[in-house]
């Protein structure tokens, strides 16, 4: 059920950890029961608003890397918001019990923008690369998407502006109802 449903939510150091914070933020705005995992916390004043932001909302934070067994008899779903656009292999050591249980879980995974130990471009590394059954693209699929092999690819944030759609020239979907009277 919605209140039972643990959700684990693993935060790198860059953007896509600050994205996994956010991630967990709404999640608990409605009504799941997001879990922490962010062992390199950003030392930045935003991600210390983020952090205090999920601290204040009693959202459970977790020092340890879970491993597989625990992930996949504690939890209904991983949000992977490890690593994102700037990431390059390979895998740092700090990070490698957490991508190990990624890579041997029977939980489903979601990647937010790009799924943790892919090139951007290139996709699935030989290496440290997990397969996710979500993607979430944010702003506009990366190259790496193509790779993807999973049941379900979204889209989020329609905040680019139509001069940067025209000049790299995107593809975006459409947003019916959003518009402005």
């Amino acid at each position: 059920s919605l209140q039972t449903a643990r959700i684990l939510v693993c935060c790198g150091p860059g953007n896509n950890g600050g994205d996994g914070l956010v991630c967990a933020r709404h999640l608990a705005l409605m009504g799941y029961n997001p879990v922490i995992y962010y062992p390199k916390q950003t030392a930045t004043v935003l991600y210390q608003n983020l952090t205090h932001q999920c601290e204040k909302m009693n959202i459970e934070f977790v020092q340890e890397a879970p491993t597989k067994e625990e992930i996949d008899d504690k939890f209904s779903i991983v949000i992977d918001a490890l690593f994102g656009f700037s990431f390059k292999p390979p895998v740092r050591e700090s990070f490698a019990a957490i991508m190990q249980s990624f890579m041997d879980t029977r939980t489903p995974i979601a990647s937010i923008d790009i799924p943790s130990g892919w090139h951007v471009e290139d996709g699935p590394t030989e290496t440290s690369s997990i397969n996710p059954q979500l993607l979430i693209s944010l702003t506009a699929p990366k190259m790496c998407a193509t790779h993807f092999k999973g049941k379900h690819h979204y889209l989020g944030g329609r905040f680019v502006p139509p001069a940067l759609q025209e000049e790299y020239q995107l593809n975006l979907p459409e947003y019916p109802g959003t518009e402005c009277y």
